[in-house]
């Protein structure tokens, strides 16, 4: 396996780094902005109008495709496939919210949330103000967990052109280059 859990030190620092992130009140920003409503990247799209289905393989640690064309008001299916053997994450966001995601991925790692391979689903239900986390998610509309050798679906409506990427944020992946860029057509 090419990542470990993260050490004590570099944890400590992510969950001060995280706790910075959930406070910040601009939308779009920290955890506020992700649920099942509309973010700066867009909002969730209804089945109905998903004209088109876009087919994803997670790897270890890449996608295919690393580049998926769409148009602004377009909405897309994602069917997203894990053919890797390490827990993985689909999430349709800014670079800024990919950093803010990593920070709660990685207090998700630290409190067993999720594994290299696998989700804790009696863990994902635990009482985050405990953690100092209270507006932590897991349900977040723009993106998907996929455990190694299953499926997932995402509907995605694309309101406006903006610089937009879809990545895995699990703690080293995003690093590895688990990164791809969405391209709006013209």
């Amino acid at each position: 396996m090419r990542f470990g859990m993260l050490t004590v030190g570099v944890s400590t620092a992510l969950l001060t780094l995280a706790a910075a992130a959930a406070a910040d009140p601009r939308p779009g920003h920290g955890h506020h902005g992700h649920g099942h409503h509309a973010t700066s990247v867009g909002e969730p799209g209804k089945p109905s109008a998903a004209r088109r289905t876009v087919e994803v393989t997670l790897g270890d640690n890449f996608f295919e495709p690393e580049r998926i064309t769409v148009r602004a008001g377009e909405t897309v299916r994602f069917v997203v496939r894990n053919a890797g053997e390490l827990l993985h994450e689909f999430n349709i966001a800014t670079p800024e919210d990919h950093r803010a995601r990593q920070l709660e991925m990685a207090m998700m790692v630290e409190h067993g949330m999720i594994t290299a391979t696998a989700i804790d689903h009696e863990k994902m239900k635990m009482d985050h103000k405990a953690m100092g986390m209270p507006d932590m998610k897991h349900d977040h509309a723009n993106s998907v967990l996929v455990e190694p050798g299953k499926t997932a679906a995402l509907i995605w409506r694309f309101t406006r052109a903006t610089t937009i990427q879809f990545a895995c944020n699990i703690p080293g992946h995003y690093e590895a280059g688990m990164v791809g860029r969405f391209e709006f057509e013209r």
